[in-house]
């Protein structure tokens, strides 16, 4: 069975505790699962949580290649305990953290361990990606020249030769038991957003939806609602006609194409518990039109999901809390739904 491959995020940020955490909760969760990161990482800050979590040493393990930590992480994860997959390209220096205090000498390992991660998938040697949270900031002082994770998978799935995709297109969705949200723009100021919706996109994005709906989580005549982008969805253009010209051609050209599509409809009333029963997405217009109920609703329950990528990639729901880091006031459940969903995931796929 190909592994799930982990990223661990900022190393001085609150991924390796919730790792740690998650697998000290539920250590059969990381059945075969591979961590590429440094076993150091995790070590160190099992020192720190030691008087916590009592792990010990013994449970985190270090190789050199995927496939020799993927035949160790075959086996019982109770049994053998974290397997880590160390990217040959990462030098000694970036393997000290300083917890709570990211660093420019770990920012370039932490994106080879992401682009190691998906290469791996890409290559059809891992089975998803589950990734932990970046701090976009010290990661730009390296070069990093992407909004946020979503972006950067999907150039390099955009660059790759392993895979067919050769045009970008993403969406970034976030999902739990209470409900699924999707975004057609994402890391953007709020002034930009009007300018940047376009019914040409919106159609794609309305198609990847409704594709990856079927294919990944196995339903079969998926259900969107549309978010229209001003209040009372523009009131018949009194409040602005982005609907008018923008989402509703969308909306009408995907209902032709056999998508089973409602709006652009009121953002107020939407996320009701009345209405949002109805459907099995609804798309959202901006970052915060989405999270901002997907957080009320389900927060630390939720998880991050890009769909149009040639491979699964979730995510958990939340940041680097670099405040937290060491304490008591983790939560490790994200990381967890994140683990499960992919299972789920991979399991529609296959079938």
């Amino acid at each position: 069975m190909k592994p799930i491959v982990i990223t661990v995020g900022e190393p001085a940020g609150i991924g390796p505790d919730c790792i740690l955490r998650a697998y000290h909760a539920q250590p059969d969760a990381f059945e075969h699962c591979v961590i590429v990161a440094p076993a150091s990482w995790l070590e160190q800050r099992a020192q720190q949580l030691e008087a916590q979590l009592k792990l010990g040493s013994s449970v985190i393990h270090e190789f050199s290649d995927l496939q020799a930590a993927r035949n160790a992480a075959s086996t019982s994860s109770q049994a053998i305990g974290l397997c880590c997959w160390k990217p040959q390209s990462l030098s000694h220096t970036c393997e000290s953290v300083n917890p709570g205090k990211p660093s420019v000498h770990t920012a370039s390992a932490v994106i080879a361990c992401i682009e190691t991660a998906a290469n791996a998938c890409l290559a059809q040697q891992a089975a998803a990606l589950v990734t932990g949270p970046i701090e976009k900031a010290i990661l730009r002082r390296c070069g990093f020249q992407f909004p946020g994770h979503t972006e950067f998978l999907d150039h390099l799935s955009t660059t790759s030769t392993h895979g067919s995709k050769q045009q970008s297109n993403f969406v970034m969705m976030l999902a739990s038991d209470e409900i699924r949200v999707a975004l057609l723009t994402t890391h953007l100021a709020l002034r930009d957003v009007p300018d940047a919706l376009n019914t040409t996109d919106t159609l794609q994005c309305l198609r990847i939806i409704d594709h990856d709906l079927r294919k990944q989580f196995g339903i079969s005549h998926p259900r969107l609602a549309l978010c229209g982008l001003n209040p009372h969805a523009g009131e018949q253009g009194q409040f602005g006609r982005e609907e008018i010209d923008v989402l509703a051609p969308a909306v009408a050209q995907a209902s032709a194409e056999g998508i089973h599509i409602d709006g652009p409809l009121p953002a107020d009333t939407i996320f009701s518990a009345a209405v949002r029963q109805h459907y099995d997405a609804i798309v959202c217009c901006y970052h915060d039109q989405a999270l901002i109920p997907l957080k009320a609703l389900s927060f630390g329950e939720s998880v991050n999901v890009t769909l149009g990528l040639p491979f699964i990639r979730t995510s958990v729901d939340h940041g680097t809390a670099l405040d937290r880091v060491g304490s008591n006031d983790v939560s490790y459940t994200s990381l967890l739904a994140a683990l499960r969903m992919a299972r789920q995931m991979r399991v529609s796929i296959s079938t």
